[in-house]
Protein backbone atom coordinates (compact mmCIF):
# COMPACT_ATOMS: atom_id res chain seq x y z
CA UNK A 1 0.00 0.00 0.00
CA UNK A 2 2.86 2.35 0.88
CA UNK A 3 4.53 1.68 -2.50
CA UNK A 4 1.29 2.47 -4.30
CA UNK A 5 0.97 5.77 -2.43
CA UNK A 6 4.57 6.72 -3.27
CA UNK A 7 4.08 5.82 -6.93
CA UNK A 8 0.87 7.88 -7.10
CA UNK A 9 2.64 10.86 -5.51
CA UNK A 10 5.49 10.63 -8.01
CA UNK A 11 3.07 10.35 -10.95
CA UNK A 12 1.05 13.33 -9.72
CA UNK A 13 4.24 15.39 -9.37
CA UNK A 14 5.38 14.46 -12.89
CA UNK A 15 2.01 15.39 -14.40
CA UNK A 16 1.91 18.72 -12.54
CA UNK A 17 5.45 19.61 -13.60
CA UNK A 18 4.73 18.68 -17.22
CA UNK A 19 1.77 21.07 -17.25
CA UNK A 20 3.62 24.03 -15.73
CA UNK A 21 5.20 26.52 -18.06
CA UNK A 22 8.29 28.44 -17.18
CA UNK A 23 8.45 32.20 -17.70
CA UNK A 24 11.11 31.45 -20.30
CA UNK A 25 8.77 29.22 -22.32
CA UNK A 26 6.65 32.16 -23.47
CA UNK A 27 6.88 33.77 -26.87
CA UNK A 28 4.81 36.89 -27.45
CA UNK A 29 4.34 39.38 -30.25
CA UNK A 30 5.93 42.78 -29.81
CA UNK A 31 4.33 46.06 -30.81
CA UNK A 32 6.02 45.83 -34.24
CA UNK A 33 4.53 42.41 -34.95
CA UNK A 34 7.78 40.51 -34.32
CA UNK A 35 8.14 37.43 -32.10
CA UNK A 36 9.70 38.21 -28.71
CA UNK A 37 11.05 35.11 -26.98
CA UNK A 38 11.24 35.35 -23.18
CA UNK A 39 14.06 32.77 -23.26
CA UNK A 40 16.31 35.68 -24.38
CA UNK A 41 15.77 37.19 -20.92
CA UNK A 42 17.46 34.37 -18.98
CA UNK A 43 19.71 35.84 -16.29
CA UNK A 44 17.93 39.22 -16.29
CA UNK A 45 15.52 40.74 -13.82
CA UNK A 46 12.27 41.60 -15.59
CA UNK A 47 9.47 43.99 -14.68
CA UNK A 48 6.23 43.34 -16.53
CA UNK A 49 3.75 46.22 -16.53
CA UNK A 50 0.28 46.50 -18.07
CA UNK A 51 0.16 50.00 -19.53
CA UNK A 52 -2.44 52.42 -20.88
CA UNK A 53 -2.18 55.82 -22.54
CA UNK A 54 -5.37 57.43 -21.21
CA UNK A 55 -5.02 56.65 -17.51
CA UNK A 56 -4.32 58.80 -14.48
CA UNK A 57 -1.14 56.76 -14.05
CA UNK A 58 0.07 57.16 -17.65
CA UNK A 59 2.80 59.53 -16.45
CA UNK A 60 4.47 56.45 -14.95
CA UNK A 61 5.84 55.87 -18.46
CA UNK A 62 8.33 58.64 -17.67
CA UNK A 63 9.49 56.89 -14.50
CA UNK A 64 9.58 53.50 -16.18
CA UNK A 65 11.76 54.85 -18.99
CA UNK A 66 14.12 56.55 -16.50
CA UNK A 67 14.39 53.32 -14.48
CA UNK A 68 15.08 51.32 -17.63
CA UNK A 69 17.75 53.76 -18.82
CA UNK A 70 19.48 53.71 -15.45
CA UNK A 71 19.53 49.93 -14.99
CA UNK A 72 19.33 48.31 -18.45
CA UNK A 73 23.09 47.66 -18.46
CA UNK A 74 22.69 45.78 -15.16
CA UNK A 75 20.67 42.88 -16.60
CA UNK A 76 17.30 44.57 -16.06
CA UNK A 77 14.48 44.96 -18.55
CA UNK A 78 10.96 46.36 -18.47
CA UNK A 79 8.30 44.87 -20.72
CA UNK A 80 5.15 46.91 -21.35
CA UNK A 81 1.90 45.18 -22.25
CA UNK A 82 -0.75 47.66 -23.41
CA UNK A 83 -4.19 46.57 -22.23
CA UNK A 84 -7.66 48.03 -22.60
CA UNK A 85 -9.22 46.22 -19.63
CA UNK A 86 -9.87 49.22 -17.39
CA UNK A 87 -12.43 51.80 -18.50
CA UNK A 88 -11.18 51.58 -22.10
CA UNK A 89 -8.05 53.57 -21.21
CA UNK A 90 -6.00 52.01 -24.01
CA UNK A 91 -8.25 52.28 -27.07
CA UNK A 92 -5.51 52.78 -29.67
CA UNK A 93 -4.04 50.43 -32.22
CA UNK A 94 -0.56 49.05 -31.68
CA UNK A 95 0.84 51.67 -34.07
CA UNK A 96 -0.97 54.48 -32.22
CA UNK A 97 0.28 53.18 -28.87
CA UNK A 98 3.86 52.96 -30.16
CA UNK A 99 3.71 56.51 -31.53
CA UNK A 100 2.20 57.85 -28.29
CA UNK A 101 4.85 56.19 -26.10
CA UNK A 102 7.73 57.26 -28.32
CA UNK A 103 6.67 60.87 -28.87
CA UNK A 104 5.44 61.63 -25.35
CA UNK A 105 7.78 59.58 -23.16
CA UNK A 106 10.68 58.44 -25.34
CA UNK A 107 9.97 54.82 -24.47
CA UNK A 108 12.74 52.47 -25.56
CA UNK A 109 12.00 49.47 -23.35
CA UNK A 110 10.30 46.56 -25.12
CA UNK A 111 6.59 47.06 -25.77
CA UNK A 112 4.37 44.17 -26.77
CA UNK A 113 1.11 44.08 -28.72
CA UNK A 114 -2.05 45.06 -26.90
CA UNK A 115 -3.48 42.14 -24.92
CA UNK A 116 -6.05 41.36 -22.25
CA UNK A 117 -4.72 41.06 -18.69
CA UNK A 118 -7.87 39.66 -17.10
CA UNK A 119 -11.14 37.96 -17.91
CA UNK A 120 -12.02 35.12 -20.25
CA UNK A 121 -9.55 36.32 -22.88
CA UNK A 122 -6.60 36.80 -20.50
CA UNK A 123 -3.27 36.43 -22.30
CA UNK A 124 -1.30 33.28 -21.36
CA UNK A 125 1.56 35.37 -19.88
CA UNK A 126 -0.86 37.09 -17.53
CA UNK A 127 -2.54 33.79 -16.74
CA UNK A 128 0.90 32.57 -15.62
CA UNK A 129 1.61 35.77 -13.68
CA UNK A 130 -1.70 35.65 -11.79
CA UNK A 131 -2.03 31.91 -11.06
CA UNK A 132 -0.04 30.32 -8.22
CA UNK A 133 -0.35 26.81 -9.64
CA UNK A 134 1.44 28.10 -12.76
CA UNK A 135 3.94 30.60 -11.34
CA UNK A 136 4.69 28.78 -8.08
CA UNK A 137 4.54 31.97 -5.99
CA UNK A 138 1.10 33.46 -5.58
CA UNK A 139 -2.35 34.08 -6.97
CA UNK A 140 -3.10 37.69 -7.84
CA UNK A 141 -5.41 39.73 -9.99
CA UNK A 142 -4.60 42.76 -12.05
CA UNK A 143 -6.36 45.59 -10.25
CA UNK A 144 -5.60 48.46 -12.61
CA UNK A 145 -3.22 49.79 -15.24
CA UNK A 146 0.49 49.96 -14.35
CA UNK A 147 0.50 47.02 -11.94
CA UNK A 148 4.01 45.60 -11.74
CA UNK A 149 5.19 41.97 -11.76
CA UNK A 150 8.84 41.42 -10.84
CA UNK A 151 10.53 38.33 -12.25
CA UNK A 152 13.91 37.32 -10.82
CA UNK A 153 16.96 36.50 -12.89
CA UNK A 154 16.06 32.80 -12.46
CA UNK A 155 12.67 33.31 -14.16
CA UNK A 156 10.66 33.05 -10.95
CA UNK A 157 7.92 35.48 -9.99
CA UNK A 158 9.22 37.36 -6.96
CA UNK A 159 6.85 40.25 -6.31
CA UNK A 160 3.59 41.83 -7.39
CA UNK A 161 3.32 45.58 -6.82
CA UNK A 162 0.19 47.69 -7.08
CA UNK A 163 -0.37 50.47 -9.57
CA UNK A 164 0.39 53.23 -7.08
CA UNK A 165 3.96 51.93 -6.59
CA UNK A 166 6.08 54.38 -8.54
CA UNK A 167 8.82 53.00 -10.80
CA UNK A 168 11.54 54.67 -8.70
CA UNK A 169 10.16 53.34 -5.39
CA UNK A 170 12.85 52.02 -3.03
CA UNK A 171 11.39 48.51 -3.09
CA UNK A 172 11.92 48.32 -6.86
CA UNK A 173 15.36 49.94 -6.90
CA UNK A 174 16.58 47.66 -4.09
CA UNK A 175 15.17 44.63 -5.91
CA UNK A 176 17.01 45.58 -9.11
CA UNK A 177 20.34 46.36 -7.43
CA UNK A 178 20.33 43.44 -4.97
CA UNK A 179 22.43 40.78 -6.65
Amino acid sequence: MKKLFVMMAILTSLVMNAQQKSFYDFKVTDINGEVFNFATLKGKKVMIVNVASKCGYTKQYEGLQALYEKHKENDFVIIGFPANNFLRQEPGTNEEIKTFCTLNYGVTFPMMQKISVKGDDIHPVYKWLTTKSLNGKQDSSVGWNFQKYLIGSNGQLEMVLPTKTKPNDDIIVKWITNK
